[in-house]
């Protein structure tokens, strides 16, 4: 049984860094910007080597969830110990965890939201299922496969396209409409309307 005082954990994942700041890895870091934004808070540093900002999220009022949304400091392959870190402090259960990701194995454009499942190779899941078991929520933002013989390491770490950069605060925002249906809607009925 969930307790209804404990806060959601929203885990953008990506890699600290200016250089890192447009990558396809660091959609998460895109999203937990837009939802502090949403929040009108910014981020502080957390000794759970990670940036928080608290806040709500939802229409105002009673359906309005309290939320922590963090970006680990920690590259994106040591995700799961910022996570767990905050998971303690903050007394979140799994269950109320959402890790935003990068997902390759979806197209460009497209959002899967889901609970539990496998890290699909990827480090950040891999990293936090690791540290908390596999039974946390995801939001899935489509990046699509590299092309040609392009290595997966060389696809996450480059920017956008120019074509994707058209759309891409479009999508991020649609990202993180999803991320507060699932809080506030709950997982069924968010995945009915993201899961197209």
């Amino acid at each position: 049984m969930t307790d209804d005082s404990s806060p959601w954990l929203i885990v953008g994942l990506g890699n600290p860094g200016g250089e890192y700041a447009g990558n396809r890895h660091n959609v998460g870091f895109m999203v937990a910007d837009l939802l502090a934004e949403r929040m009108r808070a910014k981020f502080k540093a957390h000794k759970a080597r990670a940036q928080v900002v608290e806040g709500r999220l939802g229409a105002p009022g009673p359906s309005s969830r309290r939320v922590v949304v963090a970006k680990p400091m920690s590259f994106m392959n040591l995700s799961g110990g910022p996570t767990a870190a905050l998971r303690d402090f903050y007394k979140v259960p799994v269950e109320r965890i959402v890790a935003v990701h990068d997902e390759l194995d979806i197209d460009y454009g497209t959002l899967r939201l889901k609970l539990g499942g496998g890290d699909n190779g990827h480090n950040g899941l891999k990293s936090i299922t690791k540290a908390l078991g596999p039974d946390y929520c995801r939001v899935r933002f489509g990046i699509g496969r590299p092309p040609g013989r392009m290595q997966v390491a060389d696809f996450v770490l480059k920017d956008f396209s120019s074509t994707e950069r058209k759309d891409l605060d479009y999508q991020v925002d649609r990202a993180a409409d999803a991320v507060e249906s699932l809080i506030v809607d709950g997982l069924e009925r968010a995945q009915g309307v993201y899961n197209g």
